[in-house]
């Protein structure tokens, strides 16, 4: 970028992005802010909403599904061990391996984070036509693939 003709203001695709963005940015406020009354932090409802599709998954894996560093992961889980939502079991084939549960607890709150959360989706998206929503949908899958993302 050596000149001022190079810079992206008036791309339209820097636009879109930064709207996407703000919007990203205004959606994860939101939930926030909902989940807080249930004492609850959007990176916890990820891995409790995880263990639900996933249990028995390992921290590794979780980790990598959440796409956060397995330091991450070893700091938010020992909070809701505490809290008795999630509990960690070793093993039966590797004992060095340790896999990851929602407790009866666990469920309960996460069941009653995915109505709160499903409202604010319903809200944002709501926005767009059944269509569009698809195609916003899609063409997020497609930037994640190109940025290498499962």
């Amino acid at each position: 970028m050596d000149n001022k003709q190079d810079l992206p203001w008036d791309n339209p695709r820097f636009r879109n992005w930064v709207a996407v963005a703000r919007a990203c940015h205004a959606v994860e406020r939101a939930v926030a802010a909902a989940l807080a009354p249930l004492n609850l932090k959007p990176a916890q409802l990820d891995v409790l909403m995880n263990l639900y599709h996933h249990p028995g998954m390992s921290q590794h894996d979780l980790a990598r599904k959440l796409l956060v560093g397995r330091s991450n992961i070893t700091m938010t889980l020992p909070q809701l061990e505490k809290r008795g939502l999630v509990r960690r079991e070793a093993d039966d084939r590797d004992k060095r391996v340790l896999r990851l549960a929602l407790t009866i607890e666990g469920e309960a709150l996460l069941m009653r984070a995915l109505k709160v959360h499903m409202a604010l989706i319903e809200t944002a998206m709501s926005q767009s036509s059944p269509a569009e929503c698809d195609m916003v949908g899609d063409q997020m899958r497609r930037v994640a693939a190109a940025m290498n993302v499962d």
